[in-house]
């Protein structure tokens, strides 16, 4: 592991919901210059899940995407506490967004979504042997569940459909383990 060529001098701290912390660093950066840097700190871990049931399908989940202004279609997902358990995390968000539950589970990859500006961690999961029941869906959440071939998610990949870092990755990732 190589060493960190960069100094943080100063962090001032910007904004604070929630969800996220942003602050702002002042820098000396690897060519020994003063500089600034600004960091989103993620309060949760992104949870993905690709659940995949005997017949190799698959669920996806859309919605709107306050921030993008555009309605997205995405792997089922949310947010983990920090403290809580990972796989705990990913079963609830499966069960909330889908009401799947599942009996066996995969960690197949961990992502840095955007680590250029941010220090999120997300975590992509394989949901099998799944049992179907009701979502339920936090109060901000307008959903649509959709029940799908898997190549049918790995073609809206590959013909920029999908365009969720997370999602994305996992359906690739999903592709080559499951051999499609």
């Amino acid at each position: 592991m190589e060493q960190n060529p960069w100094t943080t001098k100063k962090i001032n701290p910007v904004y604070e919901n929630p969800w996220i912390k942003v602050e702002h660093h002042e820098i000396i950066n690897p060519a020994g210059n003063e500089g600034v840097y600004g960091k989103v700190h993620f309060k949760n871990r992104a949870m993905g899940i690709i659940p995949i049931d005997k017949d190799m399908n698959t669920w996806l989940i859309g919605q709107y995407r306050y921030t993008l202004e555009e309605y997205a279609w995405e792997i089922p997902m949310g947010g983990g506490s920090l403290e809580e358990d990972k796989l705990e995390s990913a079963q609830r968000e499966l069960r909330e967004e889908t009401g799947l539950t599942a009996g066996k589970w995969t960690e197949m990859m961990t992502i840095h979504t955007s680590n250029s500006v941010t220090d999120e961690v997300g975590f992509v999961y394989l949901a099998e042997e799944l049992s179907e029941g009701e979502p339920e869906f936090d109060e901000t959440e307008v959903l649509k569940v959709r029940k799908l071939p898997f190549v049918g998610a790995l073609e809206m990949v590959m013909n920029g459909e999908i365009t969720d870092a997370i999602s994305i990755a996992g359906i690739l990732k999903a592709s080559r383990i499951l051999k499609l």
